[in-house]
C-alpha cells in the first residue's frame, strides 16, 4: 500500500498500574495452554492502534492488544499511533518501548485524523497480518482467536458489532452513515466502520489509501473487493467507553466524511472511464 511516510519521535513516559476490570467486562480468554495447530496461529501480525487523547486508555488498550497477539501469532509488534493528542497519551505509550521491543510509537505532531493515523500504522507494519482496531477498549482483542480459522480462506475478516454499546445518537448517525456507504459504493458488509479488521497485507498490495477522515474503512474495503480481495465477516462483542471522549460525531469530522465521500466516488468514475477507454 502507498501512503505518505509519518514523522517518528519518543516521548519519555512511565507505566500507570492495570485499571480495574471493567463492570461490563467478560471473562478474559488465557493464553492456550496447548500447542495451536500450525494453521491456527498467525505467522506475524501487526496490531495498529490509532490514538487521539486517550491517556487514560492507552496503557491497558497496549497490554491488550500484546495478551492477544502473544496467543494467536508466532511474532508480533503493536504501533502506537499518536495523532497529535494534546494529553499524556504519547508520553504513556513511550514508556512501553524501552520495555517491549514490539511496541512501536509513531506520531503525528498535529492531528491529522483517523484516516492518517490508520495509513500511518498500516505503512509501518511490517508483518504479514494487519489487525486495526482502537484504543479505548470497546472491543475484546481476545475475540481475535475467533477469526483464526478464517485466514485460511480470507483476505480480509472484518467485525460486526453484535450490540452497538454507545450513545443513542451516535449510533443513529452511525446507522445512517453506514447505510449510506454501503449504497453508494455497493458494499456487501454490514458493519462498514467497525474497528476490528483483521487483513493479510498483501492484500494491500497496489492499492493507495488517501483518505484522512472517516472514509478511510470505506476506502480500505471498497479499494480491496475491486482488487479481488476475498472478505469475510464475524460478529464481535461491544463495550461502552467507560473513559475518554469520542470525536467522530464533531462537525469538522462530518464535514470531512462527506467531502471524502464525494472524492472516492469521483475518483472511481474516473478510474472506471479511463478503464473503459
Amino acid at each position: 500500500m502507498h501512503t505518505a511516510d509519518s514523522p517518528t519521535r519518543q516521548a519519555p513516559g512511565s507505566l500507570p498500574p492495570p485499571a480495574p476490570p471493567r463492570p461490563d467486562a467478560r471473562p478474559s480468554r488465557a493464553p492456550t495452554e496447548t500447542p495451536r495447530a500450525p494453521d491456527l496461529v498467525l505467522p506475524g501480525l501487526s496490531i495498529v492502534l490509532p490514538c487521539l487523547n486517550e491517556q487514560a486508555n492507552v496503557a491497558d488498550a497496549i497490554r491488550a492488544a500484546a495478551r492477544a497477539a502473544s496467543h494467536t501469532s508466532l511474532d508480533y509488534e503493536i504501533i502506537v499511533v499518536d495523532d497529535g493528542s494534546t494529553d499524556a497519551t504519547a508520553e504513556i505509550a513511550a514508556g512501553f518501548v524501552p520495555r517491549d521491543r514490539r511496541v512501536r510509537l509513531l506520531i503525528h505532531p498535529a492531528n491529522r485524523g483517523y484516516g492518517a493515523a490508520l495509513r500511518t500504522g498500516i505503512t509501518a507494519a511490517s508483518m504479514p497480518w494487519i489487525l486495526l482496531t482502537d484504543a479505548d477498549l470497546q472491543f475484546d482483542l481476545d475475540e481475535l482467536d475467533d477469526f483464526l480459522p478464517q485466514t485460511a480462506t480470507a483476505d480480509l475478516v472484518i467485525g460486526w458489532r453484535i450490540l452497538r454499546r454507545d450513545p443513542v445518537g451516535r449510533r443513529m448517525n452511525a446507522a445512517a452513515w453506514n447505510w449510506l456507504v454501503r449504497r453508494v459504493f455497493h458494499l456487501p458488509v454490514r458493519d462498514v466502520d467497525c474497528a476490528f479488521k483483521l487483513l493479510r497485507a498483501s492484500a494491500l498490495d497496489g492499492i493507495t489509501l488517501t483518505a484522512n477522515g472517516a472514509m478511510i474503512d470505506t476506502e480500505l474495503l471498497v479499494r480491496c473487493l475491486a482488487a479481488g480481495a476475498r472478505i469475510t465477516e464475524l460478529g464481535v462483542h461491544h463495550r461502552p467507553r467507560i473513559n475518554g471522549r469520542q470525536s467522530g460525531a464533531s462537525p469538522r469530522v462530518v464535514m470531512r466524511a462527506f467531502a471524502e465521500l464525494a472524492r472516492l466516488r469521483r475518483q472511481l468514475a474516473a478510474e472506471r472511464r479511463a478503464a473503459a477507454a
